[in-house]
C-alpha cells in the first residue's frame, strides 16, 4: 500500500483580493485541515510545506495578463518537484493548497514523469484563456487553459514542456450546469464533463466509474485529482471565493471521491480554495476534512463508499 504524504501548497498568488488592501484566506487551507488532524487521520507522512512568494500584484492592470506570473513561474516548479519526489518513490502526494493556481505544479511534475489525466472536481472548468476571455489575470481560475498550453508562455512553457496536459485526458466532475459557455467549449474540444445534472442522471457511482475506466487506459501512466470545494454546495460549503449555488452534496462527492482514489492509477490529489477566512465556526474545514478521510478509507477498504447524509 502506498504512502500517502501530506504536503502544504500555501499559495493564494491566483486569486484576486477579497476586498482592497486584502489576500486571499485560502492559503490558511491547509492549516485548518491539520487542526482537524488529517495528516493522523489519515495514517499519512508529513511532506513539509512548500512556501509560496509573497502576494503582491503590485501595478497590474487589465491587459497585462496573469496577475503574479513571476511568482507563480519561480513556484510552480519547486512545488513539482516535491511532487515528483513523491510520485517516483511510489508515495501518493496529497497536497493542501492554496488556490487552483497549485494544480500546475502537479500537471508540471507529472509531464516530467509521462503522460497523466486530470480529473477535476470542480463547480467551474478554470479554462479562462486569451482564446474565449479578455479578462485573463487570475490563474486560479486558470490552471487547467495554462496546462493545456493556452496562454502566456512563462507559465505554459516552463521547461519547454508545454503542454503539460492533453485536452483529451482530462475529466471534469461536477461542474454547474448554468455555465453553458463553458460546457459549451469543452464540448466542442471534446473534452468530457459531467454537469451536476448530468452527474444526478446517470448516478455519481456510474458517473465515476465510467471516467476511471476511461483513465485506466495504457496511454497513460496515470491521473491525478484536482479537488476545489466550490464543486460543493455553498449551503455546506460556504467558505470559498466563489459560492455557486446549485452543486454537489456531500453524499455524492463522497462517492465520486472515493471511486477515484480507489483506482491503483490514481497517482494524487490536490485540495483548493477552501477559505478558513470564511468558516468562522469551522463546519465547513471539518466537513471537507471527514469527506477527505472518509473517501481514503473507502479506497483502502475496497468499499463502496463513505456514507454521509443527504441534508
Amino acid at each position: 500500500m502506498r504512502n500517502i504524504v501530506v504536503i502544504e501548497a500555501p499559495s493564494n498568488l491566483g486569486l484576486r483580493p477579497p476586498a482592497p488592501g486584502t489576500v486571499p484566506g485560502c492559503h490558511k487551507l491547509a492549516g485548518a485541515l491539520r487542526e482537524q488532524r488529517i495528516v493522523q487521520r489519515l495514517r499519512a507522512l508529513d511532506g513539509g510545506v512548500v512556501v509560496p512568494p509573497r502576494y503582491d500584484r503590485g501595478d497590474w492592470q487589465v491587459g497585462d495578463g496573469v496577475f503574479n506570473a513571476a511568482a507563480i513561474a519561480a513556484y510552480t516548479p519547486r512545488l513539482a518537484d516535491r511532487i515528483e519526489h513523491h510520485v517516483r518513490a511510489g508515495d501518493f502526494p496529497l497536497v493542501l493548497g492554496g488556490d487552483c493556481s497549485i494544480q500546475l505544479g502537479a500537471s508540471l511534475a507529472l509531464r516530467r514523469l509521462g503522460r497523466y489525466g486530470l480529473a477535476v472536481l470542480d463547480a467551474s472548468a478554470d479554462f479562462r484563456h486569451p482564446g474565449n476571455s479578455d479578462r485573463i489575470g487570475a490563474a486560479g481560475g486558470e490552471e487547467v487553459a495554462l496546462g493545456t498550453g493556452r496562454g502566456q508562455d512563462d507559465l505554459t512553457d516552463l521547461e519547454g514542456l508545454k503542454p503539460y496536459l492533453r485536452d483529451e485526458d482530462i475529466r471534469y466532475l461536477g461542474l454547474r450546469d448554468e455555465f453553458t459557455e463553458d460546457n459549451a467549449e469543452l464540448a466542442e474540444l471534446r473534452i468530457p464533463r459531467a454537469t451536476i445534472s448530468e452527474l444526478r442522471a446517470l448516478g455519481p457511482a456510474e458517473t465515476v466509474s465510467a471516467v476511471v475506466r476511461s483513465l485506466e487506459i495504457t496511454a497513460l501512466d496515470g491521473f491525478w485529482v484536482h479537488l476545489d470545494a466550490d464543486v460543493l454546495d455553498p449551503e455546506v460549503m460556504p467558505a470559498v471565493d466563489s459560492p455557486d449555488p446549485g452543486g454537489l452534496l456531500p453524499a455524492e462527492l463522497a462517492v465520486l471521491l472515493a471511486g477515484l482514489l480507489r483506482s491503483p492509477r490514481c497517482t494524487g490529489m490536490n485540495v483548493t480554495i477552501y477559505d478558513p477566512d470564511l468558516d468562522p465556526d469551522g463546519r465547513a474545514g471539518a466537513l471537507l476534512t471527514d469527506l477527505i478521510v472518509a473517501a481514503f478509507e473507502a479506497g483502502r477498504t475496497g468499499t463502496a463508499g463513505p456514507d454521509f447524509a443527504e441534508d
